[in-house]
């Protein structure tokens, strides 16, 4: 699940173009429906075209509103920037635009807006050069720009496809077992209690998890989930995520604040971080100014201490560290957003290098320069991560080969990432009929989702086919979409973990149970009457199909209430036990001495002793059926 964010100028057209995109007003403030801006963020969700729900939030574009909108951008896969034909590049359309590049937004689409108050294509096509030609040098130079008329219904579908397409391509989020939900709204709602919202990041979220919010003691437990107003069970990195928490006060708890399991965190008042001045920024970051950090929702007042030099001038990236005036949750490879406090300006941005650093350094020591180079190498360990989240399931073999650099010990990387349970490998090597011939190598977010994905997938099948016991092994993989290889290690790593069963090569809902209908039922009483009337030369197959039909037929097949023992007989469940038995105490029988117990015809007989030489509880041997070891 992906979300994206709105950026532009004001009265540039965001909300509008939610609204048209989603059928949802972000706006939910009463000032901000009277002055048709938006003060605060906004939330909606939209269905694209393949079927695939994403999360939007609305950002303010006023200058005075630009730190509600950093509250909102930190969480985001992917931009809808917006630009009004009518009045092209303006300032906060610059100033957004720094902000995404800043925190590294890899991916956009540019809704060229109100094309129905310009005149004719020329002057499109005027704006959209000026447009690429501003994106020039920044991650959304090559964004598709969609012309729109959101009061006209003009290129919606168009911007649809296009965040489809851009969407495609961002890898799924990561999970490093440090869930965290940075609060961007809290608030109380009557019967239910206390609510926060957030985008989740680094892990799941599950009902009835323990939980603490950051900073701070106070400590809750998950009463309820919800994504895009529907009930979950659990939570997954990358959503929107409504939070209902027992055994808080919703006043004690501020967007900023982060909710995460309890003790999971360690507070910080000190941030190493590489800082990168904007090109247009009004004057060089000194050492020592007060500056305003964005990081995640928090809003914390800081002192910037710059190491190796006095300044950072804008176009320059240097080493910072941030002495915060509050305390903060934060992890390596975070991103931020830098402002001066008065008057209000975006400097710079960056990316946490280290979140605990043990103290204050000296500000020209070489080695800690030195240090801090280094930690902007990305470890071995992160970009095993990095490329197991790109790809879903690989083969160890395959993992190896998009690592590269066959210096570095791989195998020794990925059982350390297995046993800190950030991987997990599958299979044991071995060529056997059910599993493949190389170590399988995935992310617990991937089999969760594969999990997530198969409980929607048999949720619809029972649906359809409430008769029918589960899904056949062989549509359930072509459905998740695995390879013949892959599929039987996924699947019996996920019933391993319960949730799901399997019976006869067929997978259900491990609560599902086969129900039959009032009308059913009545057939079904009927047809067993008629097997206890005459239960050694009962009616026949083609009899049963004629009074309950073939679905009641084979779910009553199923649950072994009857047996079928050739395409055309069939006996209740107590009745095969009981011949069963008989032959067993007999040792060997033929057709006649068969019939002759159990009273029935050579047809119901035959049926049944090449029903045991079939399944090989019996060998045939002229006209004699007997037990294999007589």
């Amino acid at each position: 699940m992906h979300v994206i964010g709105t950026a532009g100028h004001v009265d540039h057209g965001k909300s509008t173009l939610v609204e048209a995109l989603t059928g949802t007003h972000p706006d939910r403030l009463v000032e901000e429906k009277k002055r048709e801006m938006t003060i605060d963020l906004g939330f909606a969700w939209m269905t694209l075209l393949n079927g695939d729900e994403i999360g939007i939030i609305d950002v303010p574009g006023h200058r005075d509103f630009i730190e509600n909108m950093l509250a909102g951008v930190g969480g985001i896969d992917a931009a809808l920037f917006v630009i009004a034909a009518d009045e092209g590049v303006m300032p906060q359309t610059r100033e957004h635009l720094a902000i995404l590049d800043l925190l590294q937004i890899q991916t956009g689409v540019i809704a060229l807006t109100k094309i129905d108050l310009v005149e004719g294509p020329e002057w499109i096509e005027m704006v959209t050069l000026d447009i690429r030609q501003f994106l020039e040098g920044t991650r959304l130079a090559d964004a598709p720009i969609i012309p729109v008329s959101a009061r006209k219904q003009i290129g919606i579908t168009e911007i649809k496809s296009a965040l489809q397409n851009i969407l495609e391509s961002v890898p799924p989020r990561k999970e490093n077992g440090k869930t965290r939900l940075p609060i961007d709204r809290v608030f109380k709602i009557s019967g239910f209690g206390t609510v926060v919202t957030g985008t989740l990041l680094d892990g799941p979220f599950s009902v009835g998890d323990e939980v603490q919010v950051y900073p701070g003691e106070l400590r809750g437990k998950i009463r309820g989930l919800q994504t895009h107003q529907q009930k979950e069970q659990v939570a997954f990195p990358g959503s929107r995520t409504a939070v209902n928490i027992s055994g808080l006060d919703a006043n004690e708890i501020h967007r900023g604040n982060i909710l995460a399991f309890p003790g999971k965190f360690e507070m910080t008042r000190l941030l190493d971080v590489r800082i990168r001045i904007i090109d247009d920024a009004a004057r060089n970051l000194v050492h020592h100014a007060e500056v305003k950090l964005f990081l995640g929702t928090a809003e914390i007042l800081a002192h910037a201490r710059i190491l190796g030099k006095d300044s950072i001038a804008p176009g320059e990236s240097g080493w910072v560290q941030l002495e915060l005036n509050s305390p903060v949750i934060a992890a390596k490879g975070d991103r931020f957003i830098l402002r001066i406090p008065s008057p209000g300006e975006t400097i710079g941005g960056g990316e946490v290098i280290d979140a605990h650093p043990k103290k204050r350094h000296k500000r020209f020591d070489e080695q800690v320069i030195s240090l801090l180079d280094l930690g902007l190498k990305h470890r071995p360990e992160d970009e095993m991560l990095r490329i197991c989240n790109q790809n879903g399931i690989l083969s160890m073999k395959e993992l190896f080969d998009k690592l590269g650099n066959p210096t570095e010990d791989w195998e020794t990387v990925s059982n350390d990432l297995a046993s800190e349970g950030s991987l997990i490998i599958l299979g044991n090597g071995e060529v056997t009929e059910k599993k493949p011939a190389q170590k399988l190598v995935v992310t617990p977010g991937f089999l969760r989702e594969t999990s997530r994905k198969l409980d929607k997938i048999l949720a619809a099948y029972h649906k359809q086919y409430p008769l029918r016991s589960g899904m056949p092994r062989d549509e359930l993989r072509n459905k998740l979409g695995l390879t013949a290889a892959t599929f039987p290690v996924i699947l019996g790593e996920i019933l391993s973990q319960g949730g799901f069963k399997e019976q006869s090569n067929a997978v259900s809902q491990v609560d599902f149970i086969i129900k039959f209908n009032s009308k059913q039922e009545k057939l079904i009483q009927q047809l067993l009457e008629a097997f206890e009337t005459s239960p050694f030369s009962p009616p026949g197959v083609k009899e049963c199909l004629d009074l309950v039909g073939k679905d009641v037929l084979q779910a009553l097949i199923e649950q072994k209430t009857l047996v079928e023992v050739s395409g055309e007989v069939v006996f209740r469940q107590q009745e095969y036990k009981l011949m069963l038995e008989r032959f067993s105490l007999e040792k060997e029988m033929t057709v006649a001495r068969f019939r002759d117990i159990f009273q029935t015809s050579r047809k119901y007989a035959l049926a049944f002793l090449e029903h045991l030489d079939n399944t090989g509880l019996a060998l045939r041997d002229g006209d004699i059926h007997r037990l294999p070891h007589v």
